[in-house]
């Protein structure tokens, strides 16, 4: 039976995501039962895009990249992948709908990282966010809002400001990681050799703009996805405020981290806010 199979491929995501990310596991146990899988599904199929193109280094990337994504390609068309991954994203596709738009801008993006190191200007920094954050944003969106158009379409700038927020945090976390072992630097017109206090707080300040977009689209967001998406919001923001208190040079050379007591700390106070109604 077909069933067996499917339930096999969305355990497979569920691990995929448990695995690559605590913080956005956690905070997708909160989404309702009902919602769950999928967002674990969509996490996987992004997850392991983008981890041809940035983990891979000792195999032929292009070649890897160009058969995932032939392999999606037939999965959405045919509605199976013996890879239980693409099975369980092209589950979630049709059953709410994600427009292959999203889908193809996505890919694309990540294309980008196959050979493209820097990003000079504002216009590619945006396109390249928009491929690799907004889309997953609204990818998920079409999951919060169970195909209600009219919802998604009120929501739509919000979920894409908080998967750019998204982002851009992970891409401050992460410049050591991406600058030395990758090469890359996403930020326009940012020396990240010499990454001083003004640069840092320019960035930090475009991203707390697309937090509070992000923000506003939260607090209408149907209930079984509120709690869930506010606990990755607080998570994200916090990490912000831990990169906006670290001098340049130490983000330079280390990965600043939220701990896991805090991680349980904040999902506490997140769910004591979401119970009375203080957001």
């Amino acid at each position: 039976m077909k069933n067996i199979f499917d339930n096999v491929s969305y355990i497979c995501s569920k691990i995929v995501t448990q695995s690559y990310s605590t913080s956005f596991a956690l905070a997708t146990k909160m989404l309702d039962n009902s919602i769950r899988s999928d967002i674990y599904n969509i996490y996987g199929f992004v997850r392991f895009a983008d981890e041809i193109v940035d983990t891979f280094h000792d195999y032929d990337k292009q070649f890897l990249f160009e058969k995932f994504e032939q392999d999606l390609e037939d999965a959405l068309e045919l509605r199976i992948s013996l890879n239980p991954i693409l099975n369980s994203f092209q589950h979630t596709y049709h059953t709410y709908g994600i427009p292959k738009h999203l889908v193809d801008s996505f890919m694309k993006s990540m294309r980008m990282d196959l050979s493209k190191k820097e990003y000079r200007t504002t216009a590619e920094y945006k396109e390249y966010i928009y491929g690799s954050a907004d889309v997953v944003g609204l990818m998920c969106l079409c999951v919060f809002v169970k195909g209600d158009k009219e919802k998604y379409e009120e929501l739509k700038e919000s979920a894409m400001a908080l998967g750019s927020a998204f982002q851009k945090v992970n891409f401050l976390r992460d410049l050591k990681a991406d600058f030395e072992q990758l090469e890359r630097t996403y930020f326009p017109n940012t020396n990240l050799l010499e990454l001083d206090e003004a640069s840092k707080k320019r960035i930090v300040e475009e991203i707390k703009a697309d937090f509070a977009e992000g923000y506003a689209g939260i607090v209408k967001l149907p209930e079984e996805a509120k709690f869930g998406v506010y606990t990755a919001y607080k998570y994200y923001t916090k990490l912000l405020k831990k990169l906006q208190s670290t001098p340049p040079l130490e983000i330079k050379n280390t990965r600043i981290r939220v701990p896991n007591y805090q991680k349980f700390g904040l999902l506490a106070q997140s769910y004591v806010n979401y119970k009375l109604q203080l957001f």
